[in-house]
């Protein structure tokens, strides 16, 4: 109890420091909350170092996380002062290379109900990132080890890290890892919309078979990640995919990919649904545009179009995914 009470406290003092972090009592509370012994409160404390970039903080991060991986379940339960000192050095741009490879590798298995649990994921994903910026150069080997990691965030993290690094010699990876496949849709939709990050032209054709899996998550994932690359070329697959496909699901999700490249012919596009396809086919464009429910100008586009429609059902639709609020007739 009395150790709650004393971390509680120290708790309450880095909170009201981070009205001045800066100033010489906060360096010295922060500084002995990342030697102490505590993992949460040294979180607290790398934090606000890396909120406020205290960049002559660095080595007191370094000894902190060197001193949290002795005895981690001890020292760091849920090893969340380990991922928010990675984080923190992450965010400044410290080259601490030795912290991230470490990072990036450390695996901590704890104690829950029925089994064990790791608590590192957030820790070897954020370490993807940080070798990433200060551009390791084995960036691509350590994050390959990641895309086949057993935890599924990490999984997704190390895709992200390679769209992060705008690097085209990760592309070959990302394509091998696509065609493997992976349990978790997520991580190949993270997959493709990195590739099609990092080469739009080659990979848009690639991402494509995806769409016709007979696996519907899948087919979904590359859906949402044409749609997520912006690029003008994904209307005509995702259209094209709408028409060949009969599953409802993914007549859905082909819609909002449409909705989500966010260019006036894809709007164009679906606004032509709602005023010309069946009233299934409109309610579903009405929905996938209600993307756009805070931008008054596209709300009141698809406002117009049904209100010209004039049809019960779709004036429904329309307030159920645009609110009640409609603009002024002219």
């Amino acid at each position: 109890m009395a150790r709650a009470h004393a971390l509680e406290a120290v708790l309450e003092e880095l909170a009201r420091a981070r009205s001045d972090p800066s100033s010489p009592a906060s360096l010295a509370l922060l500084r002995s909350t990342l030697g102490g012994k505590s993992g949460h409160a040294a979180a607290a404390a790398a934090r606000i170092v890396g909120d406020f970039e205290l960049v002559d903080l660095v080595p007191d991060l370094v000894a902190s996380f060197e001193r949290l991986l002795v005895q981690p379940l001890r020292s760091d339960a849920g090893c969340a002062g380990k991922a928010a000192i990675a984080d923190a050095l992450y965010r400044i741009g410290a080259a601490e290379i030795d912290v991230y490879l470490k990072g990036i590798r450390h695996v901590q298995l704890e104690p829950v109900w029925g089994g064990k649990a790791d608590t590192a994921t957030e820790l070897r994903g954020t370490c993807a990132l940080a070798l990433v910026r200060v551009h390791h150069p084995d960036y691509l080997v350590e994050i390959a080890d990641l895309l086949a990691d057993r935890e599924i965030p990490v999984r997704k993290m190390a895709a992200q890290a390679l769209a992060y690094s705008e690097n085209a010699a990760a592309v070959p990876l990302l394509r091998l890892k696509a065609l493997v496949g992976d349990d978790d849709p997520q991580v190949l939709g993270e997959v493709l919309t990195a590739l099609l990050s990092l080469a739009p032209h080659p990979s848009l054709a690639f991402v494509e078979r995806f769409l016709d899996r007979d696996d519907v998550a899948i087919a979904e994932a590359a859906a949402l990640a044409l749609g997520a690359s912006r690029r003008p070329e994904a209307l005509a697959l995702l259209s094209g995919f709408w028409e060949r496909t009969i599953d409802v699901a993914l007549r859905r999700a082909a819609l909002l990919a449409v909705a989500m490249l966010k260019h006036d012919e894809a709007i164009d596009y679906l606004l032509g649904h709602v005023r010309d396809s069946a009233p299934l086919h409109a309610r579903e464009a009405i929905r996938a545009l209600a993307v756009y429910r805070h931008d008054p100008r596209r709300r009141a586009q698809v406002d117009a179009v049904v209100r010209e429609r004039d049809e019960g059902t779709l004036r429904s639709a329309f307030s159920e995914a645009f609110g009640d609020e409609r603009p002024a007739s002219s």
